[in-house]
C-alpha cells in the first residue's frame, strides 16, 4: 500500500508542476529564449508532463481501486485529463481556467484515493 501512496503523492506533484508550467509559461517564455531554455516552452515537453501525470495517476488509482473497490477516483482522473487536454479551446483568457479545473480534478482524484486507502486500513 505504501507504493500506491507514493505514486499518489508523485502524481499530485507532477500534476501541480504541469499546471504551474502551463500557467507561468506565457509570463516567462520571452525570458527563456534569452537564456537558452526555450525548450521549456515546447509543446512536446508540456504533453510529456501531462502524459506522465496521467500515466502515474492511472497506475496509482488502479492499484488503489484494487484495494478499496471504488472507481470514482479513476473517473476524476480521466475527466481531469480530458479537461486539461482541451486547454487551447477557449483562447488565452479561458486557458488558465481549464488548466486549473483539469489539474484540480487530477489532484483531487489522488487525494480521494489516499483517503479511501486510509479509511480501508483504519
Amino acid at each position: 500500500m505504501s507504493s500506491v501512496k507514493s505514486l499518489d503523492k508523485t502524481g499530485m506533484w507532477v500534476t501541480a508542476v504541469c499546471a504551474i508550467h502551463c500557467l507561468l509559461l506565457p509570463v516567462i517564455l520571452p525570458m527563456l529564449s534569452l537564456i537558452g531554455l526555450s525548450f521549456i516552452g515546447a509543446e512536446t515537453l508540456e504533453k510529456t508532463i501531462l502524459g506522465t501525470s496521467i500515466l502515474v495517476g492511472a497506475i496509482a488509482l488502479s492499484l488503489g481501486t484494487r484495494q478499496h473497490a471504488r472507481w470514482y477516483p479513476i473517473a476524476l482522473l480521466l475527466v481531469g485529463g480530458l479537461i486539461y487536454s482541451q486547454k487551447d479551446t477557449m483562447g488565452e483568457l479561458g486557458e488558465p481556467i481549464i488548466i486549473l479545473a483539469g489539474a484540480s480534478l487530477i489532484i483531487i482524484a489522488h487525494w480521494v484515493n489516499l483517503r479511501l486507502l486510509r479509511a480501508r486500513v483504519s
